[in-house]
């Protein structure tokens, strides 16, 4: 996530035929696996976290083309009083269409004004843990964080996610493979399984804290991640995101993200306080949907300028 250049920019409509309804907020009902998926009690907690992963990549990857509206609400960071909610920052604050390939990330975007103006076509990459807005509302939860922060993500080009092959059961046992995370610690919360995550190594990477997950279906239903803010001037500060999910015709789909800007440890142990507006921030992820074809040119922004009469809004 990135600090926005006129406030802070906080960081880490569609057109074409679709093949689903647009969702806007809440998990929808999501089909039944192809398989008979064993009973939590039958597992250990890491076992339960690779059954997870395993439902989670069996429909990956996601749709080839996807579009969608962001809403990003950011806060000040001053009150009317101690103690009490920070004032909405309108500066920091914006609604921006994405028509998004999901190939390699790159996206057509504009921004929404007052009255519905909107700006001129740009380029984008939308991603987690990166200096860009979080996006786009497929994106892979469990893969790792970047080694490094890219200088511009924009021009990285991300390696394309592979296909899975279906659920299949080998006699009684689904294969898993090896986690990435220790768990402490699993609680059944009603209907659901609550899993808090410990990363075995490198924990800027395995960014992953809490899942909450369907105790039978093992769907995802809401995830609580490490970030990053990349303010410039101010260095790196880690985020704290709260993400709700939904499915769209059978994919896991982010529908909100809420994120609070941790302080920074330093080396000697002692604590940075970011003190700039953006310490609380909410993305909504709204008008999602799967167009079966996008044109070429949305994703060259050299071409941008051939094209104006025909950008979407």
């Amino acid at each position: 996530m990135l600090k926005n250049s006129l406030a802070v920019l906080f960081a880490a409509a569609v057109l074409g035929v679709s093949l689903a309804a647009p969702i806007r907020t809440g998990a929808q009902a999501t089909p039944a696996p192809q398989v008979t998926l064993p009973p939590y009690q039958s597992l250990t907690p890491v076992r339960v976290l690779g059954m997870i992963r395993r439902v989670f990549r069996a429909r990956r990857p996601p749709p080839a083309y996807e579009t969608y509206t962001m809403v990003r609400t950011q806060y000040t960071n001053y009150a009317a009083e101690p103690g009490a909610s920070p004032y909405p920052d309108p500066l920091g604050s914006y609604t921006t269409h994405y028509w998004v390939r999901n190939l390699d990330r790159a996206a057509l975007t504009r921004r929404i004004y007052r009255d519905d103006a909107e700006g001129p076509p740009s380029f984008d990459r939308p991603a987690l843990n990166e200096a860009t807005d979080p996006g786009p509302p497929t994106a892979d939860v469990f893969a790792a964080a970047p080694v490094s922060q890219h200088i511009n993500p924009q021009s990285y080009v991300p390696t394309p996610e592979p296909s899975s092959e279906p659920l299949k059961t080998i006699g009684s046992v689904i294969a898993i493979g090896e986690s990435d995370y220790d768990v402490p610690q699993m609680t059944v919360e009603r209907n659901l399984l609550h899993l808090v995550l410990r990363p075995r190594r490198d924990p800027e990477r395995n960014v992953l804290r809490q899942i909450w997950v369907d105790k039978k279906s093992y769907e995802l239903r809401r995830i609580i991640a490490h970030d990053r803010l990349f303010t410039g001037d101010e260095g790196i500060f880690p985020v704290t995101f709260t993400y709700t999910l939904g499915y769209l015709s059978g994919q896991l789909v982010v529908t909100h993200l809420h994120g609070i800007v941790e302080p920074r440890v330093e080396s000697n142990g002692t604590q940075t306080v970011y003190g700039g507006d953006g310490a609380t921030v909410d993305f909504d992820f709204t008008d999602i949907t799967f167009p079966s074809s996008l044109p070429g040119w949305y994703f060259n922004p050299r071409e941008y300028g051939q094209h104006l009469a025909e950008v979407p809004d």
